[in-house]
């Protein structure tokens, strides 16, 4: 059965998105509230999530949905790692008629990786492991696709949880990786150059800041105040105005810093940006969560429980709190019969009965492990013939709608998630600049080669086209030069 209002193709989109061009942006030049030293963030690297693989799906047959082995690019090969094309890259995510038009993540990893050093600017071990133990595929394809054919259905044959926290395996999927021989005095001499005297070389911004991993950058950083004795940030705002000073600055910024920053501008004065508040709160990880929290207060001086209390409220407010609490179960064995039991107390709490059972929405969505909940949106599909998302979107509305939805769309591919506030930025006339930066700034090193393949699957054009097209000047260089077109 379709559902009215979705698009033939692609994620369906959030309603109540506000136009674009509307959230409102960084404060005005002079206005920065840049604090004169970061905190040390262990160079922007996420600490590991506590070790637990992926068990074998505990007994369930081989469905006949399964392709042939080895029929499929995103397939694992028994007890063994999928084969992608093209090596170890991502090649182009598989595509086939049965999922109507929703993307696939070519790979998808949830926490629970065993600890690894992490390389210089956080990438640990570059290797990412995925091969299920006993050589199962996690789930049984048991969805029937003819209750939704318009609505598309979601394959459990690429993902795999098995490696890093829920922020995605970090290392080969970003797009900007740290520099070999880097040296931080000669970056720094550069960037002095570029700014003496009359003018500005922004092209030779362009290149140093462009190419470094978010640890160098603070090397340099720190380098600049040696050589010179000047704070390198403030020298950059009275060279920069504009939407390139804020792409420069988020840059600068350590990720757990500008994420809290992120969030204390988003309430900041009149009116609150609850989308800045949904992006960033249901889609971290929950050691990511506590670093903002800890970071939040001791930069502010603030609580950011507190100041969401005060700024948002209702079933909003509620979900937001449990979201800052950090504790999302990040156990990555899933739990087949806790999964049938969630997804009848679901339906039993929305569509099941006359009105909503909010909070047994809250406690499931904002309990579960990610693998969890997919499993759980898979059972949903299976009991009821509807979809999880859409069931959310006709019991609720408003911010919380968007909130609950972000959770179940990170749960089903989170690349596509951004990819799809990505496309919300630019389309239409006039663009969010503030999103554009935040995403591209603080996915650039985590997934952000994954979430340009979401982009291009799902919008028939490549990110860096959009970003061409709605941008100009160095702004727009330095954007195509961290998405690596």
């Amino acid at each position: 059965m379709s559902y009215p209002g979705y698009p033939p193709t692609g994620y369906p989109p959030f309603p109540g998105y506000p136009p674009a061009g509307q959230e409102s942006s960084f404060p005005p030049p002079g206005q920065y509230p840049y604090p004169s030293g970061f905190p040390p963030m262990g160079g922007g690297a996420y600490p590991p999530a506590p070790s637990g693989g992926y068990p074998g799906a505990g007994g369930f047959p081989a469905s006949g949905g399964y392709p042939a082995p080895g029929g499929y690019p995103g397939a694992p090969q028994p007890g063994g790692a999928p084969s992608y094309p093209g090596g170890q890259g991502y090649g182009a995510p598989p595509s086939s008629a049965s999922f109507s038009g929703y993307p696939q993540p070519p790979s998808q990893t949830y926490g629970g990786g065993p600890a690894q050093v992490p390389l210089p600017g956080g990438f640990p071990g570059g290797q990412i492991p995925s091969q299920y133990p006993g050589g199962q595929a996690p789930y049984p394809s048991q969805i029937n696709t003819e209750s939704f054919s318009s609505y598309p259905v979601f394959s459990p044959v690429s993902l795999d949880y098995s490696s890093e926290p829920a922020a995605m395996t970090q290392g080969t999927q970003g797009t900007i990786q740290p520099a070999a021989n880097f040296d931080a005095m000669r970056d720094a001499e550069i960037l002095r150059k570029a700014m003496k005297g009359f003018g500005t070389d922004e092209q030779a911004i362009v290149d140093v800041v462009a190419s470094r991993s978010n640890d160098q950058r603070q090397k340099i950083k720190a380098a600049f105040k040696t050589m010179y004795g000047k704070d390198l940030i403030k020298d950059l705002k009275s060279e920069l105005s504009g939407n390139m000073e804020e792409l420069i600055l988020a840059l600068f910024m350590p990720p757990t810093y500008y994420d809290a920053w992120s969030l204390r501008n988003a309430m900041q004065g009149a009116g609150t940006q609850e989308r800045v508040l949904i992006e960033i709160l249901c889609t971290r990880t929950n050691q990511e969560i506590r670093d903002i929290i800890r970071c939040y207060q001791s930069e502010f001086g603030r609580d950011l429980e507190k100041d969401i209390r005060s700024d948002t409220s209702g079933h909003f407010e509620r979900l937001l709190v449990s979201m800052c609490q950090g504790n999302r179960d990040e156990n990555q064995s899933v739990n087949h019969q806790m999964a049938q039991e969630d997804a009848q107390r679901l339906y039993q709490a929305g569509e099941g009965r006359l009105g909503t059972d909010e909070s047994c929405f809250n406690m499931i969505l904002a309990t579960r492990s990610f693998p969890q909940l997919k499993a759980t949106m898979e059972a949903y599909s299976r009991m009821s013939n509807r979809d999880l998302l859409s069931s959310v979107g006709r019991e609720f509305s408003g911010y919380v709608e968007s909130g609950l939805k972000t959770i179940l769309q990170c749960a089903l591919n989170r690349p596509a998630f951004f990819a799809e506030r990505l496309y919300n930025s630019m389309k239409g006339a006039g663009t969010d600049d503030s999103t554009l930066v935040r995403i591209v700034v603080s996915r650039s090193e985590i997934d952000l080669v994954q979430i340009k393949q979401m982009f291009t699957q799902m919008y028939q054009k490549t990110l860096g086209t959009m970003i061409a097209s709605d941008t100009s000047g160095d702004y727009r260089k330095l954007l195509l030069a961290i998405v690596g077109q």
